[in-house]
């Protein structure tokens, strides 16, 4: 068919595939293992897979919304060579050769195949790849179980209804090789986002009441009653419950918006919390019903890092790119996305994130001195500094009652004391509801085969907006390795990424 048919391509699938690769031996195999490439089914989808040294070892992995607009497909398809070659440089260095697939589910049962649609979009991709030195090995289109190649051209050679990605009932060799890695695909992301949907008729009505009742009230509820509200609902749980009661519910949801309560959701990853919290996290999503979707947010965000924490990277990644079409802006999944994309791991983000809490939960029981004034909830676990509080201080040290704070930040800086620790906090970043609703923490992937997932297209608005909205790379694992190194929380990157929240993004 072409000329992959006589090259094999090795990937990195899983721990074991370190010692025994799986080895991709044509476009067949390509189109099987592209699930186990990124954990899930990809649909509506660019995907572009680095090829790296000699042997074309599977280097870093880009998957992006495919743009509904043929008129957004020039500069989708150079941000993603732009990025797949900047997240590969970050990582081992510039890839030689290129994968590439296009993935769409067919517009109805008797649709035609849509390969011959996107093929302009596969020469877009594969002329932005040749402007920066990379050659595009092979080129998919993936569709309803079949696929094609935008390659081969040889008169006769591919059946114009495809090939089918599996010939039998069985996996091919090189998915079971994925399989013994290690790997399990977990369905599409389709189905992974219809898992989060809103609970419908007839529970979505009673919650519906229940949130309009709450909403006027949430700016009256303190600090102390959201954090104590989520531990209580965390506690039921753990203890095995699976719901709340529909007014308990629509209260948390709308303390979640608090960033510091928010925050205290980020500690509940100890090995036994993680599945009571991913439950309870979950519940909360589907019961932010319309028109309360934007409730959804800070649930599904701690459900991100919660899954990522326990080894689900397929639904983290998943669920982070929903969250940033519902919310483009929402820091804490920023943070995480950046994170991961950069080839952080969750261990040292983790020893950040327990360390603050072993010191609140010290701090609950010690005696406070007058220095230690101001509620302990004010220093959580992702709790960046306010505007006007300096790191590291409590909630009382506000320089409306003292300057000490300031002092203490200017001292802090002349004695040479870490970035992580002495970063002048930028301005909140408050959402729509005057709250603040930046965050912090982020965890893994691995620094060998990264991969980054893109947000969907058209998270922009106005004239000019960007057709695709992706990731920074490096600035906030710089910075989140700072703040582990330093023996601080995450939080401490708050200032420098929104610092940079204007410069450009490499998609």
């Amino acid at each position: 068919m072409n000329a992959m048919n006589n090259e094999h391509v090795i990937l990195s699938l899983g721990p074991a595939s370190e010692q025994r690769p799986v080895v991709m031996r044509g476009p067949a195999d390509m189109a099987e293992l592209l699930p186990y490439l990124l954990g899930f089914y990809p649909d509506d989808s660019i995907v572009a897979v680095g090829l790296q040294g000699p042997d074309l070892q599977q280097g870093g992995v880009i998957r992006a919304d495919l743009p509904a607009s043929p008129a957004d497909w020039p500069a989708a398809a150079d941000e993603t060579a732009a990025l797949l070659v900047a997240l590969s440089e970050r990582h081992g260095g510039r890839p030689l050769e290129v994968l590439l697939y296009l993935c769409q589910d067919p517009a109805g049962a008797h649709a035609p195949p849509p390969a011959e649609e996107l093929r302009p979009l596969a020469d877009q991709l594969r002329a932005a790849f040749g402007r920066r030195g990379v050659v595009v090995k092979e080129s998919l289109c993936v569709s309803d179980g079949r696929w094609w190649s935008f390659l081969c051209r040889r008169e006769g050679c591919c059946d114009p209804a495809g090939n089918p990605v599996r010939r039998g009932p069985d996996p091919g060799p090189a998915a079971a090789a994925a399989t013994v890695a290690g790997l399990v695909p977990r369905g599409s992301r389709k189905a992974i986002v219809a898992g989060l949907a809103p609970v419908g008729p007839p529970e979505d009505a009673a919650q519906r009441e229940a949130l309009a009742r709450a909403e006027p009230l949430a700016g009256s509820v303190s600090r102390e009653q959201g954090l104590e509200l989520l531990e209580q609902a965390f506690a039921e749980f753990a203890a095995g419950a699976r719901e709340l009661d529909e007014e308990r519910t629509a209260r948390l949801l709308f303390a979640l918006r608090d960033r510091l309560t928010r925050d205290r959701g980020v500690e509940f990853v100890r090995p036994d919390e993680l599945a009571p919290a991913e439950r309870l996290w979950r519940f909360l999503a589907r019961r932010a019903v319309p028109p309360y979707e934007g409730c959804a947010v800070a649930p599904l965000t701690l459900l991100a890092w919660a899954s990522w924490v326990a080894g689900d990277m397929a639904t983290a990644r998943v669920v982070l790119g929903h969250v940033l079409r519902l919310s483009p802006g929402y820091l804490l999944a920023e943070l995480l996305y950046e994170s991961m994309n950069d080839g952080m791991t969750p261990e040292a983000l983790l020893s950040a994130v327990e360390a603050q809490r072993r010191r609140r939960e010290q701090r609950a029981v010690a005696p406070r001195s007058g220095a230690e004034s101001g509620p302990a909830a004010d220093d959580g676990p992702g709790a960046p500094p306010g505007p006007d509080q300096a790191p590291g201080g409590g909630a009382g040290h506000r320089s409306g009652s003292t300057g000490g704070a300031r002092r203490r930040r200017r001292g802090g800086r002349r004695k040479g004391g870490s970035t992580a620790s002495a970063a002048t906090p930028a301005p909140a970043d408050r959402g729509p509801d005057g709250r603040d609703r930046s965050g912090e923490p982020g965890p893994s992937g691995s620094a060998r085969g990264s991969v980054a997932l893109l947000p969907a297209p058209g998270c922009g608005s106005g004239p000019g907006a960007r057709p695709t909205r992706g990731v920074r790379l490096g600035r906030v694992g710089a910075c989140a390795s700072a703040a582990v190194r330093a023996g601080t929380g995450l939080h401490r990157c708050r200032g420098a990424r929104q610092a940079a929240r204007g410069a450009h993004r490499a998609h």
